[in-house]
């Protein structure tokens, strides 16, 4: 199997979150012959046009590990039915880059009952045009349970849905 990169965005700030612990745990568990890259949203300053054509170090990196990848993997959170501000923030800073458009997409829910972020999430990334992949797509109830990243991986339940996702992405995306 070709080795291949994937970089992954939690659009949650929360030390404890779901969101990050699923893509962790996904990082974790992921065959040799795929890296997951996890990205830091957390300092990236709130989005500006003016400040465009400053050089910015955390979204350099973002930019950069997103250039270098075959895909994205993003995880975030609903909060009051909408994306959550850093995930925003972060598609506004990318939104004119030349490195988002055509990158296949993955996403991940870790509240089933979350769906008007996810309905927004995917009206966003379409309109900036990544390629959400569909088939890919993981919900996952972490919601209301103690599971962190290492007990996810333990879980056989969650572990095997992140798998069989992770899996149809690959898949996807190194369809030639």
């Amino acid at each position: 199997m070709d080795r291949i990169k994937f970089f992954a965005l939690s659009g949650s700030l929360r030390e404890a979150s779901y969101n990050s612990a699923a893509l962790k745990a996904l990082a974790q568990n992921s065959p040799d012959h795929i890296d997951i890259i996890i990205g830091d949203i957390s300092q990236l300053p709130l989005y500006n046009p003016d400040l465009e054509s400053e050089f910015i170090p955390a979204l350099d990196k973002i930019k950069s590990e997103l250039k270098s990848s075959s895909g994205l993997i993003i995880s975030s959170p609903e909060y009051a039915h909408g994306i959550s501000a850093p995930m925003k923030n972060v598609l506004d800073w990318l939104v004119s880059s030349y490195e988002f458009p055509d990158i296949p997409i993955m996403l991940i829910n870790t509240s089933p009952r979350a769906t008007h972020a996810l309905e927004s999430l995917k009206e966003v990334l379409t309109t900036m045009s990544g390629i959400i992949v569909d088939t890919a797509y993981v919900s996952i109830p972490l919601l209301g349970s103690v599971l962190l990243d290492g007990d996810i991986s333990q879980d056989n339940d969650f572990h095997s849905m992140l798998s069989e996702g992770l899996d149809r992405f690959y898949s996807e995306v190194t369809k030639t």
